[in-house]
């Protein structure tokens, strides 16, 4: 079928987005770690391509819609994929942020916030690749495995916040309160990263199943069996 082949390909396609988007996290948190201003400044300049790419898969998902006009679990799968290419293109953005921060934190001495903002950095990055094997595998037990860490990542970064806060009152000259305050930017951008891969676990549930968790996630993370895909048949017949 010509729907199955192209959907196959806009699969393909979004993988090949996100495992982009999760090499750039990694060199460019790598980069920030090892203080490589020449590779921050090379990621910087290399946004664009993931703009592009994301309008690709956009284009071809509106395409699909209009010429197959999908039903049930195959209209989900091409809401689920146009979600996700957004929530990755978002991510592709928030990784020139750190690229950014982390040329700018270059300047100053290492701040003694760095092993907590590495810590985040390793958290969003397992999220993100484990969001990326559940899209692969439609797993929603491992999706659900990564909407249960963001709380961690929120923790983390409300631990930097109060960090941030304690040193500005210690000492507040110029040149702290500015590497201070970069820290936090960095914090921030991992945050939302959590939250985007979040965001993509979600809509893996609602790809596989038809669950909208959002605005009641910690109710569907503590029903037993949300790994179960109930509609599984109906579906089927309605094709």
């Amino acid at each position: 079928m010509i729907f199955v082949r192209e959907s196959r390909a806009i699969k393909t396609s979004i993988l090949r987005l996100a495992g982009e988007v999760e090499r750039r996290l990694a060199e460019v948190l790598s980069a920030t770690e090892q203080r490589d201003t020449d590779a921050l400044k090379s990621w910087m300049a290399r946004d664009s391509e993931i703009d592009d790419w994301e309008v690709l898969i956009e284009e071809e998902c509106l395409k699909i819609l209009a010429l197959h006009q999908p039903v049930a679990r195959d209209l989900r799968f091409v809401v689920a994929v146009l979600k996700i290419n957004n929530d990755l293109e978002r991510i592709g953005d928030i990784v020139v942020n750190i690229a950014d921060r982390g040329l700018r934190l270059a300047a100053f001495p290492v701040t003694p916030l760095q092993p907590r903002l590495m810590q985040m950095g390793s958290i969003v990055r397992e999220m993100l690749s484990s969001s990326l094997d559940a899209l692969m595998e439609l797993d929603v037990a491992q999706a659900k495995a990564v909407i249960m860490r963001d709380d961690e990542v929120d923790r983390l970064n409300a631990e930097v916040i109060d960090d941030v806060i304690t040193r500005a009152a210690i000492t507040n000259t110029g040149a702290v309160a500015e590497a201070l305050i970069l820290a936090y930017g960095v914090a921030r951008d991992l945050e939302r990263i959590g939250d985007h891969a979040t965001n993509i676990a979600e809509d893996i549930a609602y790809m596989v199943d038809g669950t909208i968790i959002r605005h009641q996630r910690r109710q569907w993370i503590g029903k037993t069996g949300a790994e179960t895909v109930p509609d599984q048949q109906e579906d089927d017949d309605g094709q």
